[in-house]
Parts: C-alpha cells; sequence; structure tokens
C-alpha cells in the first residue's frame, strides 16, 4: 500500500481513518476538503481542483481520503489500493450528528481554516441518498479498478481488518 484512497459516505470515519493509518504506512495524508475548500465554505475552482490534485497524485506515495466523485477517476488510475468503508448509513448519520455538536463553529482538522462545522440539510440529504446516487456512481467507477479494494461493512471488520495487517493504533481502541 503506497498509493492509497479511503472513501465511502460521509460520516464513516475517512479521516479519522486516514490520520490514524498514514503515519503507520509512513505516507503523506491529503484530504480532499482541504484541497475543494477554502475559508468561508467558498468551492475551489474545478481547474485549481484538479490542478492541486495532479501535483499530489504526481508522488510516489500517497493516502488520500474523500470521496469527491468528479476526482476519483485520476485518482483510481494512480492507486494501488481502495479501502472503502461502506458503513451502514444510519451509522454515519449519528456520527455526522456527534461531530456537528464536537465540532460546532470550529473548523476540523480535516477542514480548511474558516470552514466551521455547522448542520446543512443539503448535506444530510446527501448522506441519506448515499445509496442512490453517490454510492451507485462510485461503485462503478470501482469496477473497473485494478488494485485492491478492501471493502469494510462495519467499524467490527475495520477493527478486525487493522488487527490482522498489524495497523492498530497505540492504545488499541481502533
Amino acid at each position: 500500500m503506497r498509493r492509497v484512497l479511503i472513501i465511502g459516505p460521509c460520516g464513516s470515519g475517512k479521516s479519522t481513518l486516514a490520520r490514524e493509518l498514514a503515519p503507520l504506512l509512513g505516507l503523506p495524508l491529503v484530504h480532499m476538503d482541504q484541497l475543494g475548500w477554502q475559508a468561508g465554505w467558498v468551492e475551489t475552482a474545478k481547474a485549481d481542483l484538479n490542478a492541486r490534485l495532479a501535483a499530489t497524485l504526481a508522488g510516489d506515495a500517497w493516502l488520500i481520503e474523500g470521496n469527491y466523485g468528479s476526482t476519483l477517476a485520476p485518482r483510481l488510475e494512480r492507486a494501488d489500493t481502495v479501502i472503502y468503508l461502506d458503513f451502514p448509513i444510519r451509522l454515519c448519520l449519528w456520527r455526522l450528528v456527534k461531530r456537528i455538536a464536537a465540532h460546532r463553529g470550529r473548523s476540523r482538522p480535516d477542514m480548511p481554516d474558516g470552514c466551521p462545522e455547522r448542520f446543512d440539510p443539503a448535506f444530510f440529504w446527501y448522506v441519506m441518498t448515499w445509496h442512490a446516487g453517490p454510492g451507485p456512481r462510485t461503485e462503478a467507477k470501482l469496477a473497473t479498478f485494478t488494485g485492491d479494494i478492501i471493502r469494510l461493512t462495519s467499524p467490527r471488520a475495520l477493527k478486525q481488518w487493522r488487527t490482522r495487517n498489524n495497523l492498530a493504533i497505540a492504545d488499541g481502541t481502533r
């Protein structure tokens, strides 16, 4: 695993897993949200996003977390491994509620400064409809991927995978 993508529904724990795995694997970490947003929740222009992503993809090793379906194809072309946190949507929604409560009014570590956590009904709708739109589009792009796909369907499956691969964090809680 030298060029790794972590994808899955929002609230599945992509950023948390990425922050923990990147140092264990010795890989530079890139959060797609840091490429895709600017302060004040301003979207990065598509040309700028693609240029920033291309610079990352040119590297020999990296761990990129985030969905951004419009950028998935070039990332898949360079990746050797995809970790897909295919967790239940109910769990993802619950985690989003907890995340908003924990970070409300402040930017999360995986976001640029100036993008404070907030409740956004459209964002919740996006997650609620994952299996009707973003999920099937992601699956279609993954169908042609020739690298390794590690599909984990629950936090328990993630913990078991990490244990099997000696990727547990120091305190062993995940």
